[in-house]
This record gives C-alpha cells, structure tokens and sequence, in this order.
C-alpha cells in the first residue's frame, strides 16, 4: 500500500515537472514559440479553432423543450458561418445536448434537433453541407451538475467542435 502512494506522488511529481511552460529558459515559449500566447493554434490566432470557441462562441443555449433558434443564437451562429467560411480547411462537429428532465430517449431526440436546428442554420449562412456532421448527445454529457434552473439552462446547448480538414 505505501509502495502505490509513493509511486502515485511519484508520478504527480514528474507530470508536474512537465507544466512549466518556461523551463528552457525565459520567453522560450513566447509569442513567436509554438504554442505561445500568440503562436499559431493559440485563442488569439483568428485561425485557431482555440479563437473560434474563446471568441466567435462555440456554442448557443436553447429554452425548455426546444429547437428553435433565438436572435441571440442566431448571431452566435452568424459569426460561425463567417468564420467556417473564412477558414474552409476545417469542419465542424455539431453536438446537440440537453438538460437531465425527461428520459434518455426524448432528451437523444431533443439534442439531434437541436443540432440540425444549428446545422441547418450554418447551411442557409453558405457553409458546405459536406463540412458539418451532427450528433446527439442529450442529456449524457452535462456541463453543469445539479438539480435547478440555472444548471439545465446550461445544458440545454448545441456546441459546434472545430475539426481539421474541410470534410467529416
């Protein structure tokens, strides 16, 4: 038993040792490094699917028991289009969720509307169809957990995931 913590702590210590993103010496992973702040592939390279889902929003809420798209979604939505027709070296992963009322049948019919709602949306905004793929979740993946209105407003979501390559 003292041998599994002591491996355990062991372990936690050298997979510590690897997060020190300055470890080589100062500004090694700076603005100009791989990875670095404003490297490419980071939240401020408007290419990145980091930038897409920090700033153009990777995702948009929906009310109780609906599909339908609200104004705020819709912009949340408009700015996806501009950027999926920006950047056609990526597709996009539509994930359709919802809260944890109701059975696990409904809430998979739910999420898969939810996601064509958005899917649909991308389409009429002129993203290729053969760039976007959907998928239900409904109320298997949850980001918020407990039992009131401000945990299933958060869970009732569709989330477009940015993926490499111009088809899925």
């Amino acid at each position: 038993m003292t041998f599994s913590k002591t491996a355990l702590l062991l372990a936690a210590l050298t997979l510590g040792a690897c997060t020190n993103a300055d470890r080589f010496g100062e500004g090694s992973a700076g603005a100009g490094g791989a990875g670095g702040e404003f490297g490419a592939g980071s939240v401020n390279d408007p290419t990145s699917p980091a930038y897409f889902a920090a700033t153009v929003g990777d995702r948009v809420l929906f009310a109780v028991d609906q599909s339908t798209l609200s104004f705020e979604a819709q912009q949340v939505l408009d700015g996806q289009a501009q950027w999926l027709l920006s950047n056609s070296a990526y597709s996009a992963l539509i994930e359709g969720h919802a809260d944890e009322q109701g059975t696990r049948e409904y809430n998979l019919a739910l999420g898969a509307r939810r996601a064509s709602a958005v899917q649909n949306y991308l389409i009429s905004k002129g993203v290729a169809p053969g760039r976007l793929r959907t998928i239900s979740y409904g109320k298997e993946r949850p980001i918020e957990i407990c039992s009131d209105e401000l945990c299933y407003s958060q869970n009732r979501r569709s989330v477009t995931v940015i993926t490499a390559g111009a088809g899925v």
